[in-house]
């Protein structure tokens, strides 16, 4: 009588790529590699080394958990816990947008703004509203260390997700967290050398189209703005204009179709220069800049 086949890695992983591309998953092997790397407690870069290896009942029981949940649509880094971004190890929660690669245009753009201010004795001061995970705030006092930063959100469990964050990357002591909506909790002065956002930009009636893993597991709080979903940006413009240094540069990243009406609002504040664009590496206008005139 034969024996069952082993469970090794290799056929492990190639099983469940093929029953997460079933249920949906766009990078069923990677989805796959990253949880049995969870599960194992190891990089998944070591699974290559090891496809041979069979699989403990223990590990393989925690795996078959975690498929499950992504089956059932929960993002993979809900599941694991943490998320890449800007080359920073950043723990999430539900209660925070999970970071994306869009958003790092945001961080470059500030970063550059930056690098060509004249020198000064006075930190610059920079504010991330709607800082969520910490993303832009923390990627940013990471390679800007003369700087100062306020990271700012609505959601006080966000918040300590955030501060969570620095402690871990060592930058806590040059980040302050606000409970805000926008900038409204902020005091009239100082003023910022930077402003940057990744606001809520969804329209309300875009929210049924997106992915179930979206809309179903990521913070509404987040994701939608309102009817047309410029509606928070319409309002941190000119809290924005109010809050930064001649010169100062307001950074958001925005929805594609967006960036008409978006360049259209700043246009329309007679204290900022002319918007730009950028697009992202799908060649969609994704970053939008104003300096404060």
């Amino acid at each position: 009588m034969s024996q069952p086949e082993a469970w090794t890695i290799l056929r492990l992983l190639t099983w469940t790529a093929d029953f997460l591309k079933g249920h949906g998953s766009e990078n069923p092997r990677l989805d796959a590699e990253v949880l049995l790397a969870a599960a194992k407690g190891c990089e998944r870069i070591m699974l290559y080394a090891a496809f041979d290896q069979v699989v403990a009942d223990d590990v393989r029981a925690k795996f078959r958990e975690l498929v499950k949940r992504r089956a059932a649509g929960v993002p993979v880094a809900y599941l694991i816990g943490h998320r890449e971004f800007y080359s920073l190890k950043l723990t999430v929660t539900p209660d925070v947008l999970i970071p994306r690669p869009e958003t790092e245009f945001v961080v470059i753009a500030a970063l550059d703004h930056l690098k060509a201010l004249p020198a000064s004795a006075v930190p610059p001061l920079v504010a991330d509203v709607g800082t969520g995970s910490g993303a832009i705030a923390l990627a940013i006092a990471k390679h800007a260390p003369t700087c100062r930063l306020t990271a700012l959100d609505i959601s006080p469990a966000a918040l300590a997700v955030a501060q969570a964050n620095a402690a871990a990357l060592g930058v806590a002591e040059q980040v302050e967290f606000v409970t805000s909506d926008l900038l409204a909790a902020l005091p009239a002065e100082p003023h910022y050398a930077v402003i940057a956002s990744n606001p809520p930009y969804i329209a309300e009636s875009e929210l049924a189209a997106m992915s179930p893993q979206v809309k179903d597991h990521e913070p509404r709080l987040a994701l939608v703005a309102g009817p047309t979903g410029s509606e928070v940006i319409a309002r941190l413009i000119p809290q924005a204009a109010e809050r930064l240094l001649p010169k100062g540069l307001l950074v958001l990243e925005i929805s594609p179709q967006l960036a008409p009406r978006v360049v259209e609002l700043i246009a329309r504040d007679s204290r900022f220069e002319p918007a730009t664009v950028t697009k992202d590496l799908a060649n969609l206008p994704r970053v939008v800049r104003a300096v404060r005139n």
